[in-house]
């Protein structure tokens, strides 16, 4: 199976060949390295640009006002903050412009922990993503999820930030993308580079087909009746396996992958909620001002009289960074074991 690295450099590959994608670029983004993670490896629109992500923003909104597709990637969503005023100004241009002016570009960005990263390159960026009128923001939770989104993301003509769980990029999926060989060491040949000699190597592209996965649409990873937990990229696959876990004692988790933060799914999380009657939800962005917090705050507005207890919200702490000690990024980020007590406090609750 392939890895999510893997899936989205298939997923761009595809974007050339058949969504007239012409520009891939950013830091290291081209040949040799293909990126810091290989997600752009042997592909023949990739380009490197100097170490200036105000100047990668610039020229994907350039070249978008054009007309021309392109994919931009901030090495670290960590080093993206000085880029603020730029990303208002991308989301604001079909506003501005009186739907003259779209941009059809795709800003992506490894983001969250997971990796012990220290402070420069384990930090969040999606309850800031989801301020920016004007953008469309996704973050995949698997391979196939990944190919699709991106796929989605490069037809469409808003601009959208991808955000990466860099701490999933090496985790294969559980099931094929579409067009991906039977063989894992097949693929492999296929489209990783060789550690040396890459300088003349070039990638045998499988036959892929197309997949998309609508973006605003979430999907029910899990179904249950006792419980809903509501979560995106490296945590939900925690919370998927505090939802095994707590199966094994009859105790029944409906678990939903938003994979989209905006728009987002709201008519299937409010049907979840109906229907269990408590809900959590969980991301690794620090817990003062985060997305969740929109979340519970809608869920209590509208589902106030559904609910047999207040809405929970849990979240990265909030202190400055996280910390490079294995020991301070689990207490500082969301956790299995904290998840899990977290889960049972709430499943415990009387209406």
């Amino acid at each position: 199976m392939a890895n999510m690295a893997q899936a989205i450099r298939m997923a761009l590959h595809h974007g050339e060949k058949h969504q007239n994608l012409q520009n891939i670029f950013g830091e290291d983004v081209g040949p040799p390295l293909g990126g810091v993670f290989t997600v752009t490896q042997g592909l023949k629109t990739a380009w490197n640009t100097p170490l200036d992500e105000r100047g990668i923003i610039g020229t994907a909104i350039g070249l978008s006002l054009t007309g021309s597709r392109c994919v931009a990637e901030v090495q670290f969503s960590d080093y993206i903050f000085n880029s603020i005023d730029l990303i208002k100004q991308a989301g604001m241009m079909c506003w501005l412009s009186q739907g003259r002016y779209t941009l059809p570009m795709v800003l992506m960005t490894p983001v969250g922990g997971g990796v012990h990263g220290s402070i420069y390159h384990s930090h969040s960026f999606d309850s800031w993503a989801t301020r920016f009128p004007g953008w469309k923001v996704v973050m995949p939770s698997t391979p196939l999820k990944a190919y699709g989104l991106m796929i989605s993301a490069i037809s469409d003509p808003n601009p959208v930030l991808y955000l990466i769980p860099k701490a999933l990029l090496r985790q294969k999926g559980e099931e094929k993308i579409p067009g991906e060989p039977q063989d894992e060491g097949e693929l492999k040949s296929m489209i990783d580079a060789p550690l040396q000699n890459r300088e003349n190597w070039k990638p045998k592209w499988p036959d892929l087909q197309e997949y998309k996965i609508e973006i605003g649409k979430a999907q029910v990873v899990e179904a249950g009746s006792d419980l809903t937990l509501v979560s995106y990229g490296r945590t939900l696959h925690l919370c998927r396996e505090v939802t095994k876990k707590l199966k094994k004692e009859n105790i029944s988790i409906e678990l939903i992958d938003m994979l989209s933060l905006y728009p987002y799914d709201w008519a299937l999380i409010k049907k979840s909620i109906q229907k269990t009657k408590k809900i959590v939800f969980v991301n690794e962005d620090t817990e003062v001002t985060n997305f969740g917090e929109h979340l519970a705050y809608r869920t209590s507005k509208e589902c106030f009289y559904d609910l047999f207890a207040p809405p929970k919200v849990i979240a990265g702490k909030n202190i400055p960074g996280v910390g490079l000690h294995p020991h301070f990024e689990e207490n500082t980020l969301p956790s299995f074991k904290r998840i899990e007590e977290e889960v049972r406090q709430l499943l415990q609750a009387q209406p």
